[in-house]
């Protein structure tokens, strides 16, 4: 698993798939020694280097970086690779970019432009990463919890959904990239269903609630 930014969620992320038995390359934008300490936390099965190696090592790669930073995500190493867009657009921290305002594109469409042959999946944006690290179920328990993705690669479909039941979570299929916008930024199924922040154990949550809160987004 390479990772291209390594804040709140992907260092959660990091967390699990080192615990599930992945081996992980960290990167940010500051620098592989920024990154060492994280590194060594993790065990021997993690590691830092930059953003290209990370992009390179990876047979997944984890985008999880500011919307403003996208035209700096490597694009050339991740062609032809499972890329998972863990992102969110908030124009008090990346500008205002027309085409996210008036909702012509969604943030996955947006970033495939810069990593165009790239097999893009979007998902783990609409949990709290404390809630991430802490929802984790082995698979068969009845409280697992399940997370949208959208994608419009199968096959990438189906690696990222092997790769989140192997960190401890179930998949609903959300459909297609340009279909993300409802799992973006305050929709019903952002944030809420897993529990308020201030509850940092948050609460399980099923297949039927996922596809209903889906189902009710609006544009």
């Amino acid at each position: 698993m390479g990772f291209i930014g390594s804040g709140s969620i992907g260092r959660t992320l990091a967390q699990l798939a080192v615990g599930a038995g992945h081996q992980v390359v960290l990167s940010n934008s500051r620098g592989p020694e920024t990154l060492a300490d994280t590194a060594a936390e993790l065990g021997p099965r993690a590691s830092a280097a930059t953003s290209e190696e990370a992009a390179a090592a990876g047979d997944i790669v984890v985008v999880t970086v500011p919307v403003s930073a996208f035209p700096h995500v490597p694009a050339a190493p991740l062609a032809g690779k499972t890329v998972i867009d863990t992102c969110n657009y908030g124009p008090e921290r990346d500008g205002h970019i027309p085409e996210l305002d008036n909702k012509s594109l969604t943030s996955s469409e947006l970033l495939l432009r810069y990593i165009p042959d790239a097999l893009l999946v979007k998902a783990f944006n609409n949990i709290f990463f404390k809630h991430l690290l802490s929802l984790a179920r082995p698979a068969g328990a009845a409280d697992r919890s399940y997370l949208p993705i959208a994608g419009d690669s199968a096959s990438a479909k189906a690696a990222v959904t092997e790769f989140i039941d192997s960190i401890g979570y179930s998949v609903m299929d959300a459909g297609t990239l340009a279909d993300s916008w409802r799992q973006a930024t305050g929709t019903p199924v952002w944030g809420t269903p897993y529990g308020p922040y201030s509850n940092e154990k948050g609460q399980p949550v099923g297949e039927d609630a996922i596809r209903a809160a889906l189902a009710t987004a609006t544009r």
